[in-house]
């Protein structure tokens, strides 16, 4: 996935569909112009309602001469007038969309069907009801965009994170630059209350961070020196230095702006099917109304062509298709925002259908089930002192980038800078191997021992611990003892799962017993250990056989395999990851197990809003449609039946932002 970020600011616009919508623009603002930018969209609403107001009272005056106060004035040129006035402000923007539609090719738009209803109703004298259907179509249009933004506001709140500015150190003097200006390896100043404009290293001892914006937890984030620290951070407590890592338009926040922002354009198959079948649909109903004004004239002995007309005309109101193609998009995208605001960003609103279906949950155990900071808990050396062990297998380490390796640096502390290392070998899901002042060291587990043909202690193969065996010139040398801990919330989202009926299964390179261990603990239904890539790839492909949906979650880096054979690859802890985030389809913001249980979750709500507002539209229209036909149903009724549903559909649509996911 390619990203591009020319500035700070951010614009989503979501255009007219071929078929039917309103234009809606959303643009990102720093915090100091949030209260203009509030006033400027109060006026902005009132804009927007104006031309209605306008067209609504000089309706209720016509309405008002025609049936409650008749005066002999009102009636001719002058009535036809005041109906026109009333008519312009709502119509003339509609039938300049069914004119710009038919220039770009696409005649059979909403607007071309409103607008021959509502000329077509004046044609045969049905002033009030040609302007009234017009004036409910634009108020509904105006709803659509007002919970178009509605939807939008927790994708506006995480756009709105970023500051455009920050405060760099240049000596002893501080000076305000845009963010965007500021170079990899500049130094600049946090204080308590601001947030982070750039990814960098915290050069102070400690600082506490509030981290809600990026991952939906509001729990204080407690970063320590040298820690990597990430834009849209806030500063809790004390001024703090921090050294920018990345350049601005590469931040992790970045990335996540720009995923999340290129979701709306992957579609899901249920929204690809109904904008197909809404350009099929819209021309059907147009031959149709056709049909139902002159058919009659060649079967019905007292034929009016004024009166089937009116029908004809009624039909076409009823069948415009935007309860379908408004409040289905806006379903998929309500669920995206409402999973964004729990910290879940999912890739595109297909992937939404996908976590409805899925039956199998497969699990990295490291990183995603465990809290994958490794500590060493026991060293034993054989034939060698404790300290050479440690500082050869640490040096070793040191060139990988593994949790394991890294505990063994830390447990190492200070590394001998007079150790000579060289041709350091990684074995995927195996060790290391190389040589250290003209010695060769073979760092890894049992497996890559015995590829080596090296004896060791047998004994270590039952330990339900991660055992790191190493030889130093093809002779077994020691072993490292290291813990995992399981995280808090692994339990309850195994257990959440379960009660939605969906199976779960632990893969992991890490050896059976501790792979069986964690199992238990957690109850998972099946654990497979002392696995390499591409024995993972071989499970998820026999899981996969049995017609199952299957997501899988993992760390996105060394499982890419996996990841892509899966239905959909779930991330844990993505901002730890540039690759996590191109990789995956959904990430989750936290390293919260329990979030895949939300995710599944919010993808099956989005999925039943969704078809309530099929079945719903469908049902409803059928109907009228019918009595439309039939002469039983007047333009009120047509309205109803497009525009009413289309605002109880938008209504339902919206209501899975006031959802709580757990």
């Amino acid at each position: 996935m390619k990203h591009q970020h020319s500035s700070h600011k951010i614009s989503s616009n979501s255009v007219r569909h071929s078929d039917c919508c309103s234009s809606h623009n959303m643009n990102d603002h720093s915090n100091n112009e949030h209260d203009h930018n509030h006033s400027h969209g109060e006026r902005s609403y009132f804009q927007m309602f104006f031309p209605a107001i306008i067209s609504f009272c000089l309706l209720l005056i016509g309405i008002f001469f025609d049936n409650y106060f008749p005066q002999t004035w009102f009636s001719g040129w002058i009535r036809l007038g005041l109906y026109i006035v009333a008519y312009i402000p709502v119509g003339f923007p509609i039938l300049k969309e069914a004119f710009e539609s038919f220039r770009k090719g696409s005649l059979f738009s909403e607007f071309f069907l409103m607008g021959i209803a509502t000329i077509g109703a004046f044609a045969i004298g049905e002033f009030p009801e040609g302007v009234a259907v017009m004036l409910f179509y634009s108020i509904g249009e105006i709803f659509q965009t007002l919970a178009v933004k509605r939807v939008k506001s927790n994708i506006k709140l995480l756009l709105d994170q970023r500051p455009d500015s920050a405060t760099t150190l240049d000596g002893n003097k501080t000076v305000l630059k845009k963010a965007s200006e500021i170079e990899i390896g500049t130094i600049i100043q946090l204080k308590p209350g601001e947030k982070l404009a750039l990814d960098g290293k915290l050069l102070s001892e400690r600082a506490t961070f509030n981290t809600a914006a990026l991952t939906g937890e509001s729990k204080p984030n407690t970063k320590k020196k040298d820690e990597i620290v990430l834009a849209g951070m806030i500063n809790l407590n004390t001024v703090v230095e921090v050294e920018v890592t990345t350049a601005y338009t590469d931040s992790k926040l970045s990335k996540i702006l720009t995923m999340v922002q290129e979701a709306t354009a992957k579609k899901s198959p249920t929204e690809l099917f109904i904008r197909k079948f809404a350009k099929v649909y819209t021309p059907i109903v147009v031959y149709l109304a056709m049909a139902i004004c002159l058919l009659p004239m060649f079967f019905v002995a007292d034929y009016v062509f004024k009166d089937w007309l009116y029908r004809a005309l009624v039909f076409l109101v009823i069948s415009c298709p935007c309860a379908l193609v408004i409040s289905i998009p806006l379903g998929y995208f309500g669920g995206i925002g409402a999973a964004s605001k729990n910290g879940i960003l999912f890739k595109g609103s297909n992937f939404l259908d996908i976590m409805a279906t899925i039956k199998v949950v497969v699990l990295d155990k490291t990183g995603t089930l465990t809290k994958g900071v490794f500590t060493v808990q026991k060293v034993v050396a054989v034939g060698i002192s404790e300290d050479e062990l440690v500082q050869y297998t640490a040096s070793l380490e040191s060139k990988s980038t593994h949790p394991v390796g890294t505990a063994i640096v830390e447990y190492a502390k200070a590394l001998n800078k007079n150790l000579k290392i060289i041709e350091v070998e990684e074995i995927a899901g195996h060790g290391l191997k190389g040589k250290i002042n003209d010695t060769e060291i073979i760092v890894g587990n049992a497996k890559l021992m015995q590829q080596f043909n090296i004896n060791y202690d047998l004994e270590l193969d039952n330990s339900p611990f991660t055992i790191i065996i190493v030889a130093m010139n093809k002779v077994y040398s020691g072993y490292f003892l290291i813990a995992d801990e399981i995280k808090e919330d692994a339990k309850k989202a195994i257990e959440s799962l379960h009660k939605i009926n969906v199976k779960t299964v632990m893969l992991s390179g890490d050896k059976q017993a501790v792979v069986d261990a964690v199992a238990k603990e957690l109850n998972i239904d099946q654990a497979y250990g002392d696995l390499l890539p591409e024995n993972k790839v071989e499970k998820v492909e026999e899981l996969k056989s049995q017609i199952l949906k299957i997501a899988f979650v993992g760390d996105g880096v060394n499982d890419a395999p996996v990841v892509a054979l899966s239905d959909a690859g779930i991330a844990m802890g993505g901002l730890g990851s540039d690759a996590t985030i191109e990789t995956a389809d959904i990430v989750i913001q936290n390293d919260q197990p329990s979030k895949i249980y939300t995710a599944i979750n919010i993808g099956k709500q989005t999925k039943k809003i969704v078809w309530q507002n099929i079945t719903m539209a469908f049902v409803v229209k059928a109907a009228v449609l019918i009595l439309g036909a039939g002469g039983l149903a007047t333009m009120w009724e047509a309205v109803f039946a497009d525009v009413g549903v289309a605002l109880l559909a938008i209504l339902n649509a919206v209501r899975i932002q006031r959802m709580k996911f757990k």
